[in-house]
């Protein structure tokens, strides 16, 4: 690449972000379904597919998985490894609700699912009491993420999800060029390793709250959410219908707390 500083050109190698599809097929009864297309950083693959499924209620628990594996109907080598199917126990669930056929970018999330009646029809619950959160282990949140961000470190170029302890020790953190993506890495180790729902964890993401990012952190049973950056308006709503805590613009010694400030000492 060129860099240009000062009026002059020096020539430098740079290493970038890797971004590819990610294809996720369903098996359920024997019919084998794609449901999702998403760009993705390479990596934690299964995780992904796994968190993607459990966010959207078509996996509910580590129990209803079956199989999870790269596709081998891919004639193309380097191509298996972007197709994963999901094999899961039971009928097959009802897809209609699934809206993310088709292409997702890295910045995509829910899709049109932006509806907080959704998720009630879907009954989701909302989550335990949760932990009480001291304000001096919330200020330390934004760095322990940063120091477990090996690719932003060498790339600059990537979001992150870290799973916290309320004591501020991390469990699990993640790295994806799609924020969304990231949390759902979190989310499906958890699942895959059995250990949802997620009651006592605190999560932190790098970048913006959006509403999807509340969404998966709510079905994953999260009741405490911070970010780095800002909230949006269907997030804060999200976050104060199911009475979880959501913390915005953390950084340095403040933060605003947007919804469930009860949780923080």
């Amino acid at each position: 690449m060129q860099v240009l500083e000062d009026g002059r050109t020096v020539v430098r190698r740079d290493t970038v972000t890797t971004e590819e599809p990610l294809e996720v097929r369903l098996d359920a009864g024997g019919i084998v379904t794609p449901v999702a297309v998403t760009m993705r950083t390479p990596g934690d693959d299964f995780a992904l597919a796994a968190g993607l499924l459990h966010s959207e209620g078509i996996l509910g628990g580590r129990d209803e998985l079956r199989q999870i594996d790269y596709c081998t109907d891919i004639t193309a080598q380097e191509q298996a490894y972007n197709v994963v199917t999901v094999g899961i126990r039971g009928p097959v669930p009802d897809l209609s609700g699934m809206e993310r056929r088709g292409t997702m970018s890295s910045a995509c999330g829910v899709c049109g699912k932006t509806s907080l009646e959704a998720l009630k029809v879907r009954g989701v619950p909302p989550p335990a009491e949760g932990p009480r959160i001291d304000a001096e282990m919330l200020y330390s949140l934004p760095d322990k993420l940063r120091a477990a961000q090996a690719t932003f470190a060498a790339t600059g170029g990537l979001h992150a999800a870290g799973l916290f302890t309320a004591a501020g020790e991390p469990l699990l953190v993640r790295e994806d060029v799609g924020r969304h993506n990231a949390v759902d890495k979190v989310v499906g180790q958890e699942l895959l390793d059995d250990r949802l729902p997620l009651r006592d964890q605190v999560l932190v993401v790098s970048g913006r709250a959006g509403f999807e990012v509340v969404q998966k952190a709510l079905v994953a049973g999260i009741a405490v959410l911070c970010a780095v950056s800002a909230p949006s308006s269907l997030a804060v709503a999200l976050a104060e219908e199911f009475g979880m805590t959501l913390v915005g613009f953390l950084r340095g010694r403040r933060c605003n707390v947007y919804a469930g400030a009860d949780r923080l000492r």
